[in-house]
C-alpha cells in the first residue's frame, strides 16, 4: 500500500509528491502521459520548442521564487500589444486609443464619461461601469467570447481580482493624445528559463521523486481505497491527492452521490487550440504576446516561444503560437480550418508571407481554463465539500476548479500536503 497517491504529475502533483518527500512521506505520482509536466510541458516540431500555451513566471511569492529561479533565466519587460482591424495597440487598449482615428478617440472618451453607474451583477454590466459602452463593445466583450466561449453577460465577477486593468480619466486621456510607454499589468517582470522551456523551473523537483508515466486512473475504489489504471493495473492507498478535472475525478469515483456527479457534470471549461508556427526569419513583430480582436481571426492571443528565449528556435528562425479556446460541450474545432485561419492572420497581420512559414503544427489542449458562469462556485464547492468527506485533498487549477496561475498551483500542492499532515496529526483519518 502506497502512503500517499498523487493523480496526475502538472506542477501541481509534482509539488505534492515533492512537499510529501519533504514532509517524510512515501509519495507515488501517477501521469496518463509519457511524460511529466502536464500543461507545463512542452514539445518540439522541426526542432523549435513550444510550451503548451503561454507560460512565463510572476510570481510575487518569496518561496516560490526560491525554487524557480535557481533556473538561468531570461527576464522580460511586459509589453502586451493588440491588433483589431488592421491596428496595432498596446495593451491595454482603453490605455493607448491614440493610433484610432479622432473620430474613434472622441466617442471612446465620451462613452466612458457617460458609463452607467448602479449595482453590478455579471460581467458584461462591469465591463460597461469600467469602460463604458463604446471602449466595452469594441474591445473586451467581444474578445471575452473569444477566450471564455461564453458572453460576458453569461459570467460572474469572482475571478477577475487584478486581471483586469480599473479605468481611469487620466490615464485614458494621456493615451488617447500621445503614443504611450507605461506599463499598466499586473507584474514589472516575467521570467522564463534560457533552455528546455518552462518546465525547466520544476524540473528539477522531479529528480528525487517517483512519477510513473503512461499511468491513465479510470477509477476510484473509495471504500477499499484502490485506484485503477486504463493497463489494467491497482495500486492502494493510505492517502489520495488529486489534481486532476473535477468531472473526470468525480466520473471515476464508486459511491459518489448522483447529485455531486450532477454538479460536476455542470462544471464548463475551455479546451485549447494551439496551432505553433515556425518561421524561417529570425524576427517575429517585437511583442511577446499580443491579444487578437477581429472576430475573423479565430484566435484570442499569440505569443512568440522564440522571444521567450530564443534556444526555443533554431538559429536565424521564429517562432509563435496561436491559442484558439472552445467551450466544453461543444463540436470540436477542425484543426486544419484552424492552421488555414492562422496562416491568414500572419499574412493580414503582415507578420509573414507564405514562404517564410516553414510549418504550422496543430495540438488540443483538452482542459484550459475553468468557466466562471454564475452558480459555478456552489457547483464546485458541492464537489469539493463532498471529497472533504471522503477524504480526497484536491489541488491545482482544476482539483480546485480556480483560476489559478502557475505558482498558485504549485503552492496548492503544497497545501495539499499540509492539509493531509494537519489531519492526520488530529486523528480525522
Amino acid at each position: 500500500m502506497a502512503d500517499v497517491i498523487v493523480l496526475g504529475a502538472g506542477i501541481t502533483g509534482i509539488s505534492a509528491c515533492y512537499h510529501a518527500q519533504q514532509a517524510g512521506l512515501e509519495a507515488e505520482c501517477f501521469e496518463a502521459a509519457s511524460h511529466p509536466g502536464g500543461l507545463v510541458s512542452n514539445f518540439e516540431v522541426q526542432g523549435f520548442r513550444f510550451d503548451n500555451a503561454v507560460h512565463l513566471s510572476f510570481s510575487k511569492s518569496d518561496y516560490v521564487n526560491s525554487i524557480f529561479l535557481n533556473t538561468p533565466h531570461h527576464v522580460h519587460t511586459p509589453n502586451p500589444y493588440c491588433f483589431d482591424q488592421g491596428l496595432w495597440l498596446k495593451h491595454p487598449v482603453q490605455n493607448n486609443l491614440y493610433p484610432l482615428s479622432t473620430e474613434d478617440r472622441v466617442a471612446c472618451i465620451e462613452s466612458f464619461i457617460k458609463r452607467p453607474e448602479g449595482p453590478v451583477e455579471n460581467y458584461q454590466q462591469w465591463l460597461l461601469q469600467q469602460y463604458g459602452e463604446v471602449i466595452a463593445d469594441r474591445y473586451p466583450l467581444r474578445y471575452t467570447k473569444k477566450y471564455w466561449g461564453l458572453s460576458a453577460e453569461q459570467l460572474s465577477l469572482s475571478w477577475i481580482g487584478d486581471r483586469m486593468r480599473r479605468a481611469e480619466l487620466k490615464e485614458i486621456l494621456q493615451g488617447a493624445l500621445e503614443q504611450r510607454q507605461d506599463n499598466h499589468y499586473y507584474a514589472s517582470q516575467m521570467r522564463y528559463p534560457k533552455q528546455g522551456g518552462y518546465f525547466e523551473f520544476i524540473k528539477p523537483l522531479t529528480e528525487g521523486i517517483q512519477i510513473r508515466c503512461n499511468k491513465e486512473a479510470v477509477s476510484v475504489d473509495l471504500i477499499n481505497k484502490i485506484v485503477s489504471f486504463s493497463d489494467g493495473t491497482t495500486e492502494s492507498y493510505k492517502s489520495l491527492i488529486n489534481t486532476l478535472p473535477l468531472p473526470k475525478l468525480i466520473e471515476m469515483l464508486t459511491f459518489c452521490p448522483e447529485e455531486i456527479k450532477d454538479a460536476a457534470r455542470n462544471l464548463l471549461w475551455t479546451r485549447v487550440d494551439l496551432v505553433s508556427v515556425g518561421l524561417n526569419q529570425p524576427q517575429v513583430p517585437p511583442y511577446l504576446w499580443f491579444y487578437i480582436y477581429d472576430q475573423e481571426q479565430y484566435a484570442a492571443r499569440a505569443y512568440s516561444p522564440s522571444i521567450k528565449a530564443p534556444a526555443n528556435a533554431p538559429d536565424g528562425c521564429s517562432s509563435l503560437q496561436f491559442e484558439i479556446y472552445s467551450l466544453s460541450g461543444t463540436p470540436a474545432p477542425d484543426p486544419q480550418a484552424l492552421i488555414h485561419n492562422v496562416r491568414q492572420s500572419l499574412l493580414q497581420m503582415e507578420i509573414a508571407d507564405e514562404k517564410s512559414i516553414l510549418f504550422c503544427h496543430h495540438k488540443q489542449l483538452p482542459f484550459g481554463n475553468v468557466i466562471f458562469n454564475h452558480g459555478m462556485e456552489n457547483l464546485r464547492d458541492q464537489v469539493l465539500q463532498y471529497l472533504k468527506t471522503v477524504p480526497i485533498y484536491s489541488a491545482g487549477r482544476f482539483g480546485c476548479w480556480d483560476y489559478f496561475w502557475s505558482d498558485q498551483s504549485f503552492l496548492s500542492g503544497r497545501d495539499a500536503i499540509e492539509n493531509l499532515l494537519n489531519d492526520r496529526k488530529n486523528s480525522r483519518y
